[in-house]
Parts: C-alpha cells; structure tokens; sequence
C-alpha cells in the first residue's frame, strides 16, 4: 500500500466548463484546461484561504469565494504540458465530514450523484486512515457515511 489512497481507488471529479475538480481528505485539486502551447509567464493565479483568481493571457477563467477555507500557504499551482493548469489546495478543515458541495460557493456545484459518490469515497479515505492495516481503496460503503460516517473513536480497543 505505498501509493496514497486517491491512486489506488481513483477520484470522483466534478466537472466544469473549463475541467474539473475532486477532493481527498486534505486537498482539493482543481484542473483547467488552457489553451495549447500557454506559458507560466501567461498564467496570473491568486490563492487565498478563501478565494481563488486565475487568469491566463489576460482572460479570467476562474475567480470567486472557495466553499471552505484552505490554508493560504499551501496552496500551490503548476502548468503541465502548456495545457493544463492543476491547482492543489489544503483544506483547513480535514475530516470526512467535510466534503466540498461546491468549489465555489456558489458555483461549480457537485449533482447529488457526484456529491453522495465524493462523500462515499472521502468516508472510505477516513476508514483508510483509522485502519492502516487494511486496504480500502476497492470497497464499497453503504448506510450512514454522510457526515464522515459513524464515529467509532469512542469504542473500546
């Protein structure tokens, strides 16, 4: 099990009119497509705890208020290909419970097929994470995982 969960189990992207976006526990990685042969000097990416700009050669493609906070200071983005701009942001907040509904706050929403499939797969990170020993990356999840799933933390070892 030396490859991280999200590897092993695939992600559940979101997608949008210019790419898509996915989480894990910790992150939230977002991709746009830029157009062919785009350089790093052409790129304009502002990164804040709670809101993001991206700008390419002087056209805004994404800018708003993130549905939650991320720390500022590990934020980062690259340019891959001179096509693909991929944003990597840390959630504050990094428990299964918190599962972005959207990217924005209100826009690029996750439909409820995608969300209960995000929540499915973050709850299933979390059991991961509480149990090393097992792999979880083919499971499946039923009943109660909204939220995180059930608190098992106050059970007896």
């Amino acid at each position: 099990m030396s490859a991280p969960f999200e590897e092993r189990s695939g992600v559940v992207p979101c997608g949008t009119p210019w790419g898509r976006w996915y989480q894990t526990l910790e992150e939230v990685f977002i991709e746009v497509r830029v157009p062919p042969g785009t350089r790093a000097k052409d790129v304009r990416c502002s990164l804040g705890s709670r809101d993001i700009a991206l700008a390419v050669r002087g056209q805004e493609l994404l800018q708003g208020k993130l549905f939650d906070s991320t720390v500022t200071d590990e934020g980062t983005w690259t340019l891959e290909d001179r096509q693909l701009i991929r944003i990597v942001l840390m959630k504050t907040n990094r428990d299964a419970g918190n599962c972005w509904k959207s990217l924005l706050e209100n826009e690029y929403a996750a439909d409820p097929w995608v969300q209960d499939q995000m929540q499915r797969k973050l709850t299933l990170e979390r059991f991961q994470r509480e149990n090393p020993g097992f792999d979880f990356s083919g499971a499946e999840i039923s009943g109660n995982y909204s939220k995180g799933g059930p608190d098992f933390s106050s059970l007896e070892k």
